[in-house]
């Protein structure tokens, strides 16, 4: 590493710092972009911190400051991020909700800290914020709004837009002089940077304080393990509640001057990214799934000579990648083939895609299928695998761009610790791990028990440290035989196929292992409009026989790689997908293992008993709020 950028990662060590040092140093650079209307508008590093101390400014008029909280709703948004930035030079816990979180979860954050503030996106989630006033959340007694549609004739106590937020700033900045770098210096490294939760999918999630050394040490850390570099262009979509999002997003970005593009909607992220091309971009494996089947979807419909040119290339490449994942070389012609394939497919596909300018490219969150990993390896773009959790400050590990192997998540970054217990918990340290869950001593004693971050991942590093993980500690099971499994290992690669968006494996304490899978109705669909098999909706396509030909070849192709006595024998086809509204899984996707084995407990009986068949009574909740059942009768299917 040069000696600029070392000083350049070493030296400030607060928000505030780094912000008066992007304002001073670099003011004419592009901070942030954000698509409005179908236009891009820039602003400098100059302008936005100017703009963010005078939100914080606003913000301790109205009452913001330290140990008060402020909750922010909505999607990505410029002032969404700018306003985390505020609360946290004030000493404040900003609180970003998932945009599609119910009352009662908001609820469940309004009983852990003073929330006396909301920064919301749009009319949608004022009405939220005002339907927990309602509720009897009378504390949040100010709510900032960025967008003003809808919201003109609204005649609520404390309602304001951000620009009236950041005018009376401006005021107050105006009469104080002094006050501009007081607001940028008065918060310390110890001071809170963000306030997340867990995922919860055990109980209700715990609130996670990252201190502002412990996010931008984790920003440290992954630069020193080669995960982004100074100047990167990166597209805000990730939802701003998972660590994640703020790590990159936020962190890193004011550590190493990224520029930050917010799409104009979640709708449009894909036409967004095309017209930015990033050279940054971390997605979940399910993202990067249906990019590849959208791909593969489009030359399919495409004219013969494109698909033969695609599958000829394409094919090479991948026998090639391939090749060099088992450790083998190519044949002396192989460099040649891959300049062509540049030039006539690849090229013009990443380009289509907005991935030509991409020099660091990430899954993370779960274990990626190998097709799908191969297949854009292959395409040109260095996919590599991350690991890491809130606790962490969500860097942990990651892989070097030729150095991935599908069964590891890389070797720990520069910075962190790893040591694996004696009952083969993953154990972490590092600057960058929290001091402990929000009030709560015993979940915090527990947790950083001999001064280590214990995981509740389960896994082993190897000889060379790479590291591999294994799934939650707390799912480690065992079958009636004494045969050890976990169940999330299994369901994950279950979810290679592109067939399958989510999996419960049945097993513990019983005879043999056995599933309740939900298809990906989009790649489902594709497939049985491609092939000619007629539905009528997702519950009837879940259960036609032809579907279940494509779910049994993924069961088949699992059990070809997991112990004999681990193989599973029986699955059912659900009508419905795990919907966190319905409480099945989380907002990451995650299960929430328990809520699915009572709901579905007539299925899973069904599974051992020998029947053919059972009937389901399934929830369903609506993009209304309302709720309802479907019906179905379910073949048990063996594999």
């Amino acid at each position: 590493m040069a000696d600029g950028a070392r000083n350049l990662i070493s030296a400030e060590n607060t928000i505030g710092a780094l912000l008066a040092r992007n304002a001073t140093r670099h003011g004419s650079d592009i901070a942030i972009r954000e698509k409005e209307r179908g236009i891009w508008r820039e602003t400098t590093w100059a302008d936005y911190v100017d703009e963010v101390v005078a939100a914080a400014a606003g913000l301790e008029r109205i009452g913001v400051g330290p140990g008060k909280a402020v909750l922010i709703l909505g999607d990505n948004r410029a002032r969404l991020y700018g306003g985390m930035l505020a609360v946290a030079l004030l000493g404040g816990y900003p609180m970003p909700a998932y945009p599609g979180a119910t009352l009662e979860e908001l609820r469940h954050f309004l009983g852990e800290a003073d929330i006396v503030a909301a920064l919301a996106e749009d009319q949608e989630q004022v009405d939220k914020i005002l339907e927990l006033r309602d509720a009897g959340a009378t504390g949040i007694a100010h709510i900032v709004y960025d967008e003003a549609r809808g919201l003109g004739f609204y005649e609520v106590d404390g309602l304001m837009s951000w620009d009236h937020l950041v005018e009376m700033g401006r005021h107050d900045l105006n009469e104080n002089p002094g006050l501009r770098d007081d607001i940028l210096t008065r918060a310390g490294p110890e001071d809170p940077a963000i306030f997340m939760h867990s995922s919860g999918t055990t109980g209700k999630p715990k609130g996670i304080v990252l201190s502002q050394k412990n996010v931008l040490a984790a920003a440290r850390n992954g630069h020193a393990g080669g995960a982004f570099e100074e100047g990167e262009e990166i597209l805000a979509y990730l939802p701003m509640a998972w660590v994640g999002d703020y790590a990159i997003t936020v962190a890193a970005a004011l550590l190493l001057r990224f520029t930050v593009n917010v799409p104009e909607r979640q709708e449009t992220v894909v036409r967004d990214m095309r017209e930015i091309a990033p050279t940054f971009y971390l997605a979940a494996p399910r993202s990067w799934d249906q990019m590849l089947t959208t791909i593969q979807v489009g030359m399919e419909n495409s004219t013969w000579l494109k698909k033969t040119l695609y599958h000829f290339f394409m094919d090479r490449a991948i026998a090639a990648e391939t090749r060099k994942l088992n450790g083998k070389s190519g044949g002396i012609l192989e460099p040649l083939g891959r300049l062509l394939g540049e030039a006539m497919i690849f090229g013009p596909i990443k380009d289509h895609f907005g991935m030509s300018r991409l020099r660091n490219a990430f899954t993370g969150g779960e274990a990626i299928g190998e097709d799908t990993f191969v297949f854009y390896r292959a395409l040109g773009i260095k996919l590599r695998q991350f690991y890491g959790q809130t606790e962490i400050s969500a860097i942990t590990a990651i892989q070097a761009p030729d150095e991935v192997r599908l069964h590891t998540v890389g070797k720990p970054v520069p910075g962190v610790e790893v040591k694996i217990s004696d009952d083969g918990e993953i154990l972490l340290r590092s600057d960058s791990v929290f001091s402990g869950y929000f009030n709560n001593p015993e979940a915090s004693a527990e947790a950083l028990e001999g001064g280590w971050l214990h995981s509740g991942d389960a896994g082993y590093l190897e000889e060379d440290g790479h590291l591999v993980v294994l799934g939650r500690v707390s799912e480690v099971m065992h079958t009636a035989s004494g045969e050890r499994y976990v169940p999330n290992y299994i369901e994950n690669r279950l979810k290679f196929s592109p067939y399958i968006k989510d999996a419960a494996v049945i097993g513990a304490g019983l005879e043999e292992l056995t599933a309740m899978v939900c298809i990906d109705f989009e790649a489902v669909g594709h497939w049985a409009e491609v092939n000619g098999v007629p539905y009528v909706s997702y519950a009837d396509l879940s259960q036609r026989d032809e579907v279940a030909k494509l779910l049994r070849d993924a069961f088949r192709r699992v059990n070809a790689v997991i112990p004999e006595g681990l193989r599973l024998k029986r699955f059912v086809s659900l009508p419905k997908e795990f919907d966190p509204d319905d409480g099945e899984i989380t907002r990451t996707r995650k299960l929430r293992r328990k809520v699915v084995q009572e709901r579905y407990a007539d299925v899973i009986t069904a599974l051992y008993d020998g029947s053919k068949e059972v009937h389901v009574s399934a929830l369903v909740t609506y993009e209304t709020g309302e709720t309802g059942k479907v019906d179905r009768i379910l073949p048990i299917r063996e594999v």
